[in-house]
């Protein structure tokens, strides 16, 4: 287990401390060098703990498993590291200085007497790459309590300050990134537990090899999600964006078909390059042309689907509106898909008059039903009305009470 979890949590730690480096060549704050820190102090955990490197220490200082006391004295590091961020992000300079001296003096006091315990207990252990702690467990307890206690305290401390941060956050990955955080906390709980139980398992005469593969499962998710929360702040709005772009494509080619069809109607409505008004001029219309951007492209989709509303106003009888009405209160729709089903009713219906020209003598006021309050909810409406125009059921039920004679199906 520990052969697959190790190589990978390192890997992940170690692409994060690349990419904030790159961010502190512009920024030397106290929370990005935390930051990097948290980094490079988790990739140092689980490097030192692979066991191709865990012999090769060992013969370097002189102490068998020194490994072991690396990765765990960097796990403490880690916290330290952890707290001077949230620290900073939550006071001013001044403030988070003095908040963090004691935390950094309790750490060290921690350290010391884990590196004391470990020297004192190292000789005749013999070498335990992949069962260190278990094995500590038994052997030297005072020393795993020590490190679990900081440990604990540490992470506690850590969801704490995200739990009192999260609700000033400045941004909403920010704030994303600190409900990860308090999540992972949670998970190595899991560790946390495990490792106390080994403690009492030695004591008893027994060992905790039978819980240690969750136990690794648990501290490697829980390191891979902590860095992860980290990394939010940084890529979470280039995941929105990518989002985004990739919405913006999916709502293009929902208005589309609706677009088409208007506009064969109405082609007044349709800009093209250059401003020209009609398409007989061999001007490509700016809704298709390749080198505009796709944000423009749906942008003029989104205008000229409304323009073509108001063109075809002249061609919609009230009594449509009243039985498109009836058919969605009918089918339990409410709000904007309501409101949806309703305009594309009168769309198909005010075509259908118009192809046939048998024009209302009335018509009515506003081809709208609802006015939706900025472009994002238009395009989130007009999104609704491409569906409910291909047609829905309650469309396509509407318009047979009033127009027998068209030709439509569900889709």
């Amino acid at each position: 287990m520990t052969s697959i979890v190790y190589p990978v949590c390192a890997a992940v730690a170690v692409v994060a401390m690349l990419y904030r480096l790159r961010v502190l060549r512009r920024e030397r704050s106290a929370a990005q060098w935390g930051l990097a820190g948290i980094y490079f102090f988790t990739a140092c955990v689980w490097a030192v703990m692979l066991p191709g490197f865990w012999q090769p220490f060992s013969d370097v200082f002189g102490l068998p498993n020194v490994s072991g006391l690396i990765a765990q004295l960097a796990v403490i590091l880690v916290v330290a590291c952890q707290q001077i961020v949230l620290l900073h992000l939550s006071y001013n300079a001044t403030t988070a200085q003095r908040k963090a001296v004691p935390r950094l003096c309790a750490l060290c006091l921690a350290l010391l007497i884990m590196i004391v315990l470990f020297i004192r207990a190292a000789e005749g252990m013999g070498q335990h790459p992949t069962d260190f702690a278990v094995t500590k467990a038994a052997v030297n307890p005072w020393y795993l309590t020590v490190y679990l206690t900081a440990y604990a305290v540490g992470q506690i401390d850590v969801a704490r300050l995200c739990w009192r941060y999260r609700a000033i956050a400045p941004t909403v990955w920010l704030r994303r990134g600190l409900m990860v955080l308090v999540a992972s906390v949670g998970i190595l709980v899991i560790y946390l537990a495990g490792r106390f139980a080994d403690i009492i398992a030695g004591l008893m005469g027994y060992t905790g090899h039978a819980w240690e593969p969750i136990v690794v499962i648990a501290v490697g998710s829980g390191s891979i999600v902590q860095l992860t929360a980290w990394i939010l702040p940084d890529v979470g709005p280039r995941l929105s964006e990518a989002w985004a772009w990739l919405d913006r494509r999916r709502a293009y080619r929902q208005l589309l078909p609706l677009h088409d069809e208007l506009t064969r109607h109405v082609p007044q409505v349709v800009l093209h390059v250059g401003g020209a008004p009609t398409r007989n001029d061999g001007a490509p219309a700016i809704y298709r042309h390749r080198n505009v951007d796709r944000r423009t492209r749906l942008y003029r989709l989104i205008v000229e689907i409304r323009d073509a509303q108001w063109a075809l106003r002249v061609w919609m009888a009230p009594v449509v509106r009243e039985a498109a009405t009836q058919h969605a209160v009918a089918a339990g729709l409410r709000g904007d898909q309501a409101a949806a089903a309703i305009e594309a009713a009168q769309l198909r219906a005010a075509l259908h008059a118009k192809t046939t020209h048998q024009q209302p003598s009335t018509h009515v006021s506003s081809p709208k039903t609802v006015e939706p309050e900025d472009l994002v909810a238009e395009l989130a409406f007009q999104r609704k009305l491409a569906r409910h125009f291909q047609p829905s059921a309650i469309v396509v039920a509407a318009l047979a009470t009033l127009t027998p004679t068209a030709d439509v199906e569900p889709a």
